[in-house]
């Protein structure tokens, strides 16, 4: 069959075929390694200096993560599916090449402060090697936390521009690791905090994590000696962090991969276990630390926590997690930077973003503020997947016609622009009045924009049929299904790595997750006293930072071999 209209036609714009679909295993692992990241640790003492109370951060980031969960399982993921296409993919046939460059700025922006935010978190762990202070300040204070920036931000930038592939590799074995790592961090940090408490180490029920917590950590008082936010707060925050990908749909480009819909339930992965358990963990080590350098914990940065909580292993983690996020928040700004200039290649729109990014990322602001900027950047983009959501979900139950704007051949959507722009004002507006909490501001925000969408939407034409121009896209689509049939025929089959050295190297991963993890355990109930206590404290950091080496080593070992098999 000649598939000669196809040739000009990249293989991003088309559905994903069948045969490079993947179960519900590749997306637990995929979100456990997304969301369990250096962010973490800024937000988990947050919550600590927003002074939310210990059972509202129990009960609110449960609610409010399975609420997430919910969002990217019945919105994101069948829209995903049934299109197999990218938001900016399907964006440019619903809205025109001038909405879908509108877009790509406000992504720049967007993936550029995040980029920015994990590179001076790597940073604090660097400087605190280097015996520099904290940055607590919007602006750096200190020169050498500048040069360090400058260096770890260079590393980032041109990993980002030559070897993004190697180290979206990596970071995927990373999710497990990050896991165990602040489960075990939490676990270390207890028994100080029990004895600032209760005046022993140990721990005999609930209830004494209960009290810990409410005079030690999740006090109900914020930073400024005021009564702090509230049970709704929390549930807000932890629906809302990750508004840009869910309700904004920019995760269609993973879940347009899933065999079914019904695996958007895999992001729990990265909500219950990333989200949920490395929040609160991360409000206790920021605690712990607090108690153990008698310092506040809005004093402390990443790189102050990690170290007392984990040891050496604790430089690995932040450096790790703010460098493996940065750069694939960095090549996702170069590709949308792209998107707007056509003429120059990703490589060099990532080195231009890149150059900014740095330069941003030396005012310390982009990750003490972290949980807002993620807030208003979910808020910047909501409208964007409520027109999408109006177009794929609400006009074929109300007899409207799906790609109106591709029917009539437009690179200019009207209702689209307009939507998004009223969408703004609107979400930013209330803000400004403070009728709600803005960490709700995306819900009204979404369905105004919903509303403004589909009446301004018929006006232009969308509730006419278009029969010709959609047996086109028929006949379009029957075309790419044939090609992909050939291509699934012509493709190597998958051969999985069954080898001795392999299976004793995959054995190994996990003994040295799970020494960690023992070894964190013997802290936290086998420390009759801080004598005992600060023993086996340095027992942990010690092989616990050996168990990291050996788990890294043979990970990616096991990464290399499987690569070398499917080449």
């Amino acid at each position: 069959m000649n598939f000669k209209q196809l040739d000009n036609v990249s293989e991003e714009q088309l559905p994903i075929a069948k045969h490079k679909r993947h179960g519900w295993k590749h997306f637990l692992g995929l979100y456990a390694g997304e969301h369990v990241a250096a962010t973490e640790f800024v937000i988990g003492a947050t919550f600590v200096a927003l002074g939310a109370k210990t059972m509202d951060i129990l009960l609110g980031l449960l609610i409010g993560n399975i609420l997430a969960i919910l969002s990217w399982t019945l919105i994101t993921a069948p829209i995903a599916t049934q299109t197999r296409l990218s938001l900016y993919t399907y964006l440019d046939k619903i809205a025109g090449k001038s909405m879908t460059k509108l877009y790509n700025w406000a992504n720049v922006v967007i993936f550029t402060v995040i980029s920015a935010a994990m590179i001076t978190v790597s940073s604090t762990a660097v400087r605190y090697a280097f015996n520099i202070p904290a940055q607590l300040d919007w602006y750096p204070t200190n020169a050498l936390f500048v040069l360090i920036v400058l260096a770890v931000g260079i590393v980032v930038v041109f990993v980002a521009m030559y070897g993004f592939k190697a180290v979206s590799e990596f970071s995927g074995i990373c999710g497990p690791w990050l896991f165990v790592m602040f489960a075990s961090g939490a676990l270390v940090m207890m028994p100080a905090l029990a004895d600032s408490v209760l005046g022993t180490t140990s721990l005999h029920s609930f209830k004494d994590f209960i009290t810990i917590g409410d005079e030690s950590i999740w006090t109900g008082i914020n930073a400024q000696g005021e009564p702090g936010i509230g049970l709704l707060e929390v549930i807000g925050f932890a629906w809302a962090a990750n508004t840009i990908t869910h309700f904004g749909l920019i995760d269609m480009a993973l879940l347009r991969y899933a065999k079914k819909p019904i695996y958007g339930l895999s992001t729990s992965s990265g909500m219950l276990f990333g989200h949920f358990i490395a929040w609160i963990s991360a409000g206790i080590m920021g605690a712990g630390t607090a108690v153990l350098v008698k310092k506040s914990i809005i004093e402390l940065d990443p790189g102050d926590v990690a170290f007392q909580a984990l040891g050496l292993s604790g430089f690995v983690i932040v450096i790790i997690a703010g460098w493996t996020t940065a750069n694939a928040n960095l090549y996702r700004a170069g590709l949308a930077a792209q998107g707007i200039f056509h003429h120059y290649s990703r490589r060099q729109t990532t080195l231009a973003v890149g150059v900014v990014t740095v330069i941003v990322a030396c005012f310390p602001f982009v990750f003490s503020k972290i949980l807002p900027l993620l807030t208003y950047a979910g808020l910047l983009v909501v409208p964007v997947g409520a027109i999408v959501f109006a177009e794929h979900v609400i006009f074929p139950r109300i007899g409207f016609s799906r790609y109106w704007v591709s029917y009539q051949k437009l690179t200019h959507s009207t209702p689209a622009v307009a939507s998004w722009a009223v969408g703004l004002i609107f979400g930013f507006g209330l803000n400004a009045l403070d009728v709600i909490s803005f960490y709700y501001l995306f819900l009204p925000t979404w369905v105004v924009t919903i509303v403004v969408y589909t009446l301004l939407a018929k006006r232009y034409g969308a509730d006419k049929k278009y029969p010709e121009e959609k047996a086109e896209m028929a006949e379009h689509n029957k075309l790419v299904e044939t090609f992909h049939k050939q291509q699934a025929e012509e493709a190597k089959p998958i051969v999985e790595d069954e080898s001795l050295l392999s299976t004793a190297l995959k054995i190994l991963v996990w003994v040295s997750l799970g020494v960690t993890l023992a070894l964190a355990s013997i802290t936290m109930f086998n420390s009759s006293d801080m004598a005992a206590y600060l023993e086996n404290r340095d027992t942990f950091y010690f092989y616990g930072f050996i168990c990291t080496v050996v788990y890294f080593v043979a990970a990616y070992w096991v990464l290399r071999r499987k690569k070398a098999l499917q080449a």
